[in-house]
């Protein structure tokens, strides 16, 4: 069963494809990238989990190891503890090294992501039971998670060249926080794990927004009970970003007609009120994506959307 909307999916291929066309990427630019994604997914993946330091502040931590006055020291150390975890998914994507899946890779990351806050159990599997706080969803029994893991990562072997690698990596990281394998730092480790097959096809990191934590639970939740399709179009919504951001920076005259602005700006030149167009966005019918916590799209992104639903009108 496919999750993806044809839609988006097109969209999703069509910008990687153009972000192919200019790589091999110069080195001072994919290392400018890389830092400025790797600190804004460390602060918002932290940000998720309940940690309190500031963009600003997390920049602060990695790059210049400056302790910010008044922040608790495990959340200096999850900072440092996530972009060195990043950091080492991108030496292996920069080394061009084959990451077979398997539940060590996992593990590993797990280790990195909690290595200096929860030093005891980082990389092992929970040896007790866990409930989530404010969630419905009650993670498996601990007898259960060896053969729960070893059955995703086979599970991940079998399918992973028969979906869309963005289906493939939301729909894991799904299955990963649904297991709940570890004692601390599930979120925060599927991310990452999500991230490093993302990356693994050519796309950036996808950042699940701070902003957007109410609505990432929320289709969670809703994934948890079997509808997938939300969630998977909320990753895919992610990465698009990602790509935006990546096109506006490394090839700006392929979006250099199409201007991003707020949904109540755009809706004075369309025929759409700044609601609907928010509906469309949310859902994934129009080219958009979140500014802090605003949704920008821009006028020719709606007029796609126009020629399209003509288009389909006129075949039915």
């Amino acid at each position: 069963m496919e999750y993806l909307d044809n839609q988006i999916k097109t969209r999703l291929e069509g910008k990687l494809s153009k972000l192919n066309e200019h790589r091999p990427l110069p080195k001072e630019v994919i290392s400018k990238l890389n830092e400025q994604f790797a600190i804004e997914m460390t602060y918002n993946s932290n940000a998720i989990e309940g940690n309190t330091l500031t963009l600003q502040e997390t920049a602060w931590v990695i790059q210049d190891g400056i302790t910010i006055k008044g922040k608790p020291m495990k959340d200096h150390l999850e900072a440092r503890d996530h972009y060195n975890a990043l950091t080492y998914l991108y030496d292996l994507i920069e080394h061009d090294t084959p990451q077979k899946i398997s539940e060590m890779l996992i593990r590993t990351i797990h280790q990195l992501v909690v290595r200096e806050t929860e030093q005891q159990t980082a990389g092992s599997y929970r040896i007790g039971n866990v409930l989530i706080t404010g969630a419905t969803h009650t993670p498996p029994d601990v007898s259960a998670v060896p053969g729960l893991m070893r059955g995703l990562v086979e599970w991940m072997r079998s399918n992973q060249k028969k979906i869309h690698p963005v289906e493939f990596a939301a729909i894991v990281h799904h299955k990963l926080v649904n297991i709940h394998p570890f004692f601390d730092g599930n979120g925060r480790a599927a991310r990452v794990v999500m991230n490093l097959l993302l990356l693994q096809e050519g796309y950036p990191l996808a950042i699940v927004l701070k902003n957007d934590r109410k609505k990432y639970y929320q289709v969670l939740a809703k994934a948890d009970t079997g509808n997938l399709r939300p969630f998977v179009q909320f990753i895919a919504q992610a990465v698009e970003r990602s790509l935006n951001v990546y096109l506006k920076i490394i090839a700006p005259s392929v979006k250099r007609s199409e201007k991003y602005l707020a949904l109540s700006e755009i809706a004075k030149e369309t025929p759409y009120t700044s609601k609907y167009l928010n509906l469309l966005a949310r859902k994934g019918k129009i080219e958009a994506h979140k500014e802090k916590r605003n949704w920008v799209t821009s006028k020719a992104a709606i007029e796609r959307y126009i020629k399209e639903r003509k288009r389909q009108r006129n075949l039915g």
